[in-house]
């Protein structure tokens, strides 16, 4: 049975939508997330665009910062400084990638964790594994959550994530342990991955590799998150799943597009308005 992601993350926007329309209505501050863009990429563009027009739709103020190519690190950490000061700005996120002349983690551990709402920043990374509060990545808590919507219990079961980045992979599995999942990284020098994946009820894709599992690899039943967003030799967007024969065996799985997509943006705006909440103190 497919995940819905589009479905969820409505969901999720209409909750956050929800309660900055009750700010609205008690007269507070409304959430602020300030993103910025260095360069034209497409793709970059096609996100950002994304990214503002769910703001809008949830009703939270968004402010872009659109700079040239040719910026200079000092000048996008220049501008990062002054929103770190701005009381009015909740949520800082910085466009990934950077042109080659910028230091991508000089500029993410610039952000004021606090602010950080991609969840990038080393203390929120430490906070995660240390099980602290913080700022946790949207892609990862997007995976839970669509995992609970299917109504499979994450506790007790052998997860299973293939792919060791920090931005997907290692957060994934960590949120999973949370939930009291035994997990399992896997990775491309993993041996018997097939046989490996096969004991999985909960199996989450993020290598940004065609093909890398099919059927075959699948046990029955299980709950499949396909992460990756790969261009198909027919120009299609297709996933790290072949996904034919894989929802054969599944039990749930995420199409792709609309599977862990669309839920990334929805857990961005999330974090902005818990971002929110911490600055204003008034956290429930």
């Amino acid at each position: 049975m497919n995940i819905d992601g589009k479905a969820e993350s409505l969901k999720i926007k209409d909750e956050v939508r929800a309660r900055v329309e009750e700010l609205r209505a008690t007269g507070r501050r409304i959430p602020c997330l300030a993103v910025i863009i260095v360069g034209n990429n497409p793709a970059s563009r096609s996100y950002v665009n994304g990214k503002i027009k769910a703001a809008a739709y949830t009703g939270i103020e968004s402010r872009e910062y659109e700079l040239q190519e040719s910026t200079s690190e000092d000048e996008l950490l220049s501008v990062i400084s002054e929103l770190n000061g701005d009381s009015s700005v909740d949520g800082i996120l910085v466009q990934l990638p950077l042109p080659g002349h910028i230091s991508e983690a000089r500029v993410l551990e610039a952000i004021l964790p606090q602010k950080d709402v991609d969840g990038f920043h080393p203390q929120n990374v430490a906070r995660l594994w240390l099980g602290q509060d913080c700022l946790a990545p949207c892609t990862p808590l997007g995976v839970i959550k669509l995992i609970e919507s299917t109504g499979v219990s994450i506790e007790g079961k052998r997860a299973v994530v293939i792919g060791r980045s920090d931005i997907v992979g290692k957060p994934v599995a960590k949120l999973l342990l949370d939930h009291n999942a035994t997990v399992t990284i896997a990775h491309s020098r993993t041996a018997g991955l097939a046989a490996l994946c096969r004991e999985a009820d909960i199996l989450v894709v993020a290598v940004g590799r065609p093909g890398t599992v099919t059927g075959d690899m699948v046990k029955p039943g299980a709950v499949v998150i396909d992460v990756g967003i790969n261009r198909g030799a027919d120009g299609r967007l297709v996933g790290d799943v072949d996904y034919d024969s894989a929802a054969s065996v599944a039990g749930w799985i995420t199409p792709v597009p609309g599977g862990v997509g669309p839920m990334t943006i929805a857990m961005l705006l999330s974090n902005t308005f818990k971002a929110y909440e911490m600055q204003e103190k008034f956290v429930d």
